[in-house]
């Protein structure tokens, strides 16, 4: 991307982003905070594969927006990474889900995944330089928003279903 920006003087913005997760997101779309969202809300087991030390950060979508119109609207042509650098491990952010939910669901480990990485965090520095960027929803409000957002579908979704059995 970068030799094609410099050979052709072609405009480029390059973004690296980071898990991301808010309203909207699919439900059903196996990563990690729409499957434990899911698991609290339906009071069934939150799988975590592995040991759950494994750490990862998650920035709300919101913050995701402003960061790419602030890349887009900037000259920096180098690779910028959009995501929240706030860590938890997947057991914290099972713990977090299910306290936010008021659910009792169980925690069940189960083998770890192949090729999954012990950490994922975004280093922003030049998104924070560069922009004038940092993610500013907490990971808290946005799962809260999140959480509502599955509820009402998940309440839409029980009603649809009763509509056509009756």
């Amino acid at each position: 991307m970068v030799a094609y920006h410099v050979q052709e003087k072609v405009d480029i913005r390059i973004a690296r982003i980071f898990n991301t997760f808010g309203p909207r997101m699919h439900m059903n779309d196996g990563r990690v905070v729409s499957n434990f969202i899911l698991q609290a809300l339906r009071g069934h087991p939150i799988t975590i594969y592995g040991d759950g030390k494994q750490t990862r950060s998650f920035q709300y979508v919101d913050d995701l927006v402003t960061g790419l119109i602030k890349l887009m609207g900037s000259n920096c042509t180098d690779p910028v990474n959009i995501g929240n650098p706030e860590e938890k491990t997947i057991n914290e952010f099972a713990e977090l889900i299910r306290g936010l939910i008021g659910s009792n669901s169980s925690i069940v480990h189960q083998p770890e995944q192949q090729d999954d990485p012990q950490q994922r965090k975004p280093d922003i520095s030049r998104a924070n330089e560069k922009l004038n960027w940092r993610p500013i929803v907490s990971m808290c409000d946005g799962l809260i928003k999140t959480i509502d957002y599955f509820r009402k579908e998940l309440e839409h979704d029980q009603i649809m279903l009763m509509k056509t059995i009756n």
